[in-house]
């Protein structure tokens, strides 16, 4: 009779407990206002998805309090506190996307941009703004910026005071229209800075250029350059892969030089159109879990392939590259790659802005971290950077070498 009196009083106290505790929980959610909300999403969506559990080294919690304790006057203070908050994390991948850039990246993954055509990133260890690549044919190509230079200013406006989106959003803008980007190439006593013109251009981001070199000798080969990896890059690649084997190809070159990356599933499914079996990527995310992707038994074709990269080639990139390398599908020629081994994800906010978040890194088939490392191509051949009217033909010393590689592996597959 004790006993049972006991375990009631025991059960009936957790019961209150229970809900006292949900009770001072939807008062105290009730208790935040909207802007306090809106700050508190994109702490809770860090707080769970961010690869780094310790907040490089900062107590998350302490954080959260110190900002929640400020006080949010309206939106633009809001935003305003949680890029404070991210920059804490000194990530520049991780960051807050306004409204107006959330819709911007948006279509930019969709395949439409207008503006000067670079694709931009923060460097880890300068913090300065560098190009990864400019887009082909675009008005930053036609005006000689290339891979690694770093923009120091976007009309004047220094580019160290803004983030990566304010960045991009100062060199878009209206078809014709001019900037000027103040750009330096090279360093120590080869450093060239200069101020740059360029007048905005509606960009083309169709991913895919395909064509057959019937000229390469006894070996028709088929010639893909892949600009990026958008959202209908693999169906691209698919059927020019198709085309190309209807017109008489018995071996490829894929062109991934000056691609900055995109979508990582479509580097992934990129990735499975040319392998039969073995693993595409692994992931690790904050706990050191692994997640894989692998190949799903459709290759499109098992022709020889040879694929080309160089200190542009970024991200997805180096996902297809590091893939095929590692399962000896392709042979790699031409620069090592530029070393971004990190996923982002984003995740949506309650006013139609967002938040892109460094959730895990990436590692290859045979576990190599590509993050500041890249990917070494299996032979080596350096070149200065060629327009993209020049990629595919006998000025592209690294296309000629892929060229005699792949009909000395086409004529062996045929005897």
């Amino acid at each position: 009779m004790i006993k049972s009196t006991f375990w009631q009083k025991l059960f009936t106290t957790i019961v209150l407990v229970s809900i006292a505790w949900l009770s001072w929980t939807t008062n105290a959610t009730a208790y935040y206002n909207e802007e306090e909300k809106i700050f508190l999403q994109a702490w809770r969506i860090v707080n769970q998805a961010y690869v780094d559990d310790s907040f490089n080294d900062q107590n998350w919690w302490f954080v959260r309090q110190r900002f929640l304790d400020r006080g949010f006057s309206d939106r633009s203070a809001t935003y305003d506190a949680i890029e404070e908050m991210l920059a804490t994390l000194d990530d520049p991948f991780t960051r807050l996307l306004r409204p107006e850039q959330y819709r911007s990246l948006q279509v930019n993954t969709a395949g439409e941009l207008s503006g000067v055509g670079l694709q931009i990133d923060i460097n880890s260890q300068t913090k300065q703004l560098e190009v990864v690549t400019p887009i082909d044919n675009s008005p930053a190509e036609k005006a000689g910026i290339k891979p690694r230079d770093r923009v120091l200013a976007i009309d004047g406006v220094k580019t160290k005071t803004l983030s990566l989106d304010e960045a991009a959003a100062k060199m878009r803008g209206q078809v014709g229209t001019p900037v000027t980007l103040t750009v330096q190439s090279g360093s120590g006593k080869n450093t060239n800075i200069r101020d740059v013109e360029i007048v905005r251009d509606r960009i083309s981001l169709n991913p895919v250029y395909a064509r057959l070199d019937d000229n390469s000798g006894e070996t028709p080969i088929g010639y893909l350059r892949l600009a990026q990896f958008s959202a209908n890059a693999t169906k691209e690649i698919a059927h020019s892969i198709a085309n190309l084997e209807d017109q008489g190809a018995k071996g490829f070159i894929l062109d991934l030089r000056n691609n900055p990356g995109g979508l990582l599933q479509a580097g992934i499914e990129t990735a499975r159109l040319w392998l039969n079996s073995g693993t595409v990527v692994y992931t690790v995310n904050r706990q050191g879990m692994i997640g894989s992707y692998g190949a799903t038994d459709e290759a499109v074709t098992d022709a020889p392939l040879i694929v080309l990269v160089n200190q542009g080639s970024a991200s997805a990139s180096e996902i297809l590259a590091g893939a095929l390398q590692d399962n000896d599908r392709a042979t790699i020629v031409g620069e090592t790659t530029f070393g971004k081994g990190l996923i982002q994800s984003l995740f949506d906010l309650p006013d139609d802005s967002g938040i892109a978040v460094t959730v895990a890194k990436y590692e290859t088939p045979n576990h190599r971290d590509i993050n500041k490392a890249g990917i070494e191509p299996d032979y080596k051949v350096s070149q200065s950077l060629l327009p993209f009217s020049e990629m595919g033909t006998g000025d592209d010393q690294q296309y000629q070498e892929a060229v005699k590689l792949l009909t000395k592996q086409t004529l062996v597959a045929q005897n």
